[in-house]
């Protein structure tokens, strides 16, 4: 992936080493072990940590996390200071995409903050754990991010390389770009009134469209600023499929229940995020009018 000497976003929020109220880690922070079972349910089974605390609905509480500078902080550990930086720079890289893409529409594109922590975090949405892997919060409009998913990716997923790293960051933003069209909401208030299954239907074909919206990202950005290498497509159809329900279920207990699936199926995600990727176009990612997934 080639980003080069491209832009850092200012809208980094690092609070790695930071306390996280409740969190267990360093100077004795605690955590309850539900919240860990919870955390590696939804860790395990593909579930949507929005399910898990709440999140989806998007309701703020009261978060006593201290304000921290913007933008990447060193920590002294080389290697997770240069993830953090290209994190920064592949935000940086989403929000020149959005930007041009909303003003085309007439629209004007909120630049969303990611959050950079260790171990845990309070959020807008509740507490967050590095267990269920990165997540958004439409509650204050952050994604949540601990770095050491991207070593969970090539050690424990199997899915290593910069741009399974950076397709990661782009479907986060993916439902944020869901979130400020009203998708988001629309799709919570449906889930309120359907049964189990037919929300868990619901959430996949979000969570596809987030896939086909990062595609949309790697589409223009490579068209715009040419950040694609040999093989860095293969790198983002390698994660989608690692972390498809399937997969993920398979892993966990040795076999698959397609009604619970909340994310898709390995083949489902890879085939949006190449919807947005060839067509670079939203109508391509309508994942809620398509017939068959």
């Amino acid at each position: 992936m080639r980003l080069g000497d491209g832009r850092e976003s200012d809208n980094i929020e690092d609070r790695r080493g930071a306390r996280g109220g409740g969190m267990m880690g360093g100077g004795g922070r605690k955590i309850g072990v539900g919240t860990i079972v919870l955390a590696l349910v939804a860790m395990y089974f593909g579930v949507d940590p929005s399910v898990v605390l709440n999140m989806g609905a998007g309701l703020p509480q009261t978060s006593q996390q201290a304000p921290v500078a913007p933008g990447v902080q060193s920590t002294g550990r080389a290697e997770d200071d240069a993830l953090a930086r290209f994190t920064a720079q592949v935000l940086a890289d989403t929000e020149d995409t959005w930007n041009a893409l909303f003003r085309a529409g007439g629209k004007q594109y909120r630049e969303p903050k990611l959050v950079l922590y260790t171990g845990g975090t309070q959020t807008a949405c509740g507490t967050g754990q590095a267990a269920m892997g990165p997540f958004y919060c439409p509650g204050d409009e952050r994604v949540y991010l601990d770095l050491d998913f991207y070593r969970d990716l090539q050690a424990r997923f199997a899915a290593p390389g910069d741009f399974a790293q950076a397709y990661v960051i782009a479907h986060e933003i993916g439902h944020h770009v869901q979130h400020q069209l009203g998708i988001a909401e629309k799709v919570q208030a449906s889930k309120q009134r359907v049964s189990e299954r037919e929300a868990n239907q619901l959430q996949v074909r979000m969570e596809l469209q987030a896939d086909c919206f990062a595609g949309i990202w790697a589409h223009h950005a490579n068209r715009s600023r040419g950040i694609l290498e040999q093989g860095d497509v293969e790198e983002a159809l390698r994660a989608a499929s690692a972390i498809g329900d399937d997969t993920l279920q398979k892993q966990a207990q040795g076999y698959v229940v397609p009604e619970s699936f909340t994310h898709g199926s390995a083949e489902q995600r890879m085939r949006w995020f190449k919807r947005g990727l060839d067509s670079g176009e939203m109508k391509a990612c309508d994942s809620f009018g398509a017939r068959t997934l």
